[in-house]
């Protein structure tokens, strides 16, 4: 009955892919003094009764480095467009010009860069915990397995594959955050 068992670890993999790119969006939210059209994934515009993302009300286009513009297709929704990025949190202060709203990036502060860095570190941590629980349901699996039969040495091997697939996974999540606040410290 042991020889039956086969860990499925292409769902563990498939799942801390999905944590690593979790972790990837939340980065790309993060501000580093450099204008992204991504930095306004978060903002939620309330149209037609709907909570609806900002890049589905308008084109978001970054014409130069400090500088992201919304033209927004309907004129009726540019004051809450402009009210939603207002209220988001990005510390950016819109100007209109007619359909589309301008965003002009300030620098940052040192102050600013650092807060920032601790929020991408617990953007990371958030991600190794979930590594590690993905992790914690492969080890569940096999100690289940064991306890129907499965030998010794197949569960070492099962647990040595489980945790190499999480060194990997935490190994590219702490390259990611090195990579992002190296970024954000940019001046």
């Amino acid at each position: 009955m042991s020889e039956d068992f086969m860990l499925d670890t292409d769902d563990l993999e498939r799942r801390m892919a999905g944590a690593f790119a979790s972790l990837r969006t939340e980065f790309a939210s993060l501000r580093t003094g450099r204008g992204s059209a991504s930095m306004l994934e978060p903002v939620m515009v309330d149209a037609y009764g709907s909570m609806t993302p900002v890049n589905q009300v308008g084109t978001v286009n970054v014409p130069e480095p400090r500088m992201v513009t919304i033209n927004v297709w309907d004129k009726a929704l540019v004051g809450k467009v402009e009210k939603a990025i207002r209220e988001s949190g990005l510390g950016i202060n819109p100007q209109l010009n007619g359909t589309i709203i301008m965003l002009p990036i300030p620098e940052l502060n040192e102050e600013r860069r650092t807060q920032l860095t601790k929020v991408a570190g617990g953007y990371a941590e958030n991600a190794r915990v979930s590594i590690r629980n993905i992790r914690r349901d492969g080890m569940d699996q096999i100690k289940k397995a064991k306890a129907d039969g499965m030998s010794e040495d197949d569960q070492k091997i099962w647990e040595s594959e489980v945790q190499e697939l999480t060194n990997k996974n935490i190994k590219a999540i702490d390259d990611q955050l090195e990579t992002k606040q190296a970024e954000i410290m940019q001046v």
